[in-house]
């Protein structure tokens, strides 16, 4: 049986919301972030960087959501939740999927963490804005009307995408495009969805008041 290593508040929503939406069976196992809202030492025990999603499969470790997204998808799901490989649908898919955190978390994370820490310095914002303003048009137009980044398909890249978003919008990001909430609404309302913020937590904490 597969085991899922989960940090809350963390990327590993990705993969067990994907584990519900396949219907796999597996394992949970939860940790908690430090006072500093870091991953805990455990972590480092079930993969040398210490953070998660991590799953473990018959002696097999596997880190980055991305990686983990497509190895359950093909080996667990019956590829169900991605056009078929060698599809040129296939091929856009996966540039989605890639995307997420090969380019678009920079300068939406870059953004967050400026506002935990005070601010970004002068510098660095200028650098930031511009491709924090590209990165939300761009996926606002990649989902377009939807419903989903592939049309009438759900799949994985929206489950990539989705932790993105939802941090985006949570912090006011996505303003500009009132289409990426509605994008997001859906998201949420998937079943699958709402198991997985029901054993694992909520992307992010909720704000008090």
């Amino acid at each position: 049986m597969i085991t899922l290593h989960h940090l809350v508040y963390s990327r590993s929503t990705r993969v067990l919301w994907a584990l519900e939406e396949l219907g796999i069976p597996y394992e949970l196992v939860v940790y908690q972030r430090t006072p500093s809202f870091r991953a805990p030492p455990e972590l480092a025990t079930v993969h040398p960087l210490g953070k998660a999603p991590v799953i473990v499969d018959d002696g097999l470790v596997v880190a980055e959501s991305g990686a983990i997204l497509t190895y359950l998808n093909d080996q667990h799901g019956g590829g169900r939740l991605a056009p078929p490989i060698g599809s040129k649908a296939r091929v856009i898919h996966d540039e989605w999927l890639h995307y997420v955190e090969g380019s678009a978390a920079m300068p939406v994370m870059l953004t967050l963490i400026g506002g935990m820490v005070g601010g970004l310095q002068e510098n660095l914002t200028a650098f930031v804005q511009p491709e924090l303003v590209k990165t939300m048009a761009y996926i606002a137009d990649g989902v377009g009307e939807g419903p989903w980044l592939m049309g009438e398909d759900f799949t994985i890249a929206d489950i990539q995408l989705a932790y993105l978003v939802e941090l985006a919008a949570g912090a006011g990001l996505a303003a500009d495009h009132p289409g990426l909430k509605t994008y997001l609404s859906r998201l949420q309302a998937r079943p699958a969805y709402e198991k997985a913020i029901s054993l694992g937590g909520r992307v992010v904490p909720s704000r008090p008041g």
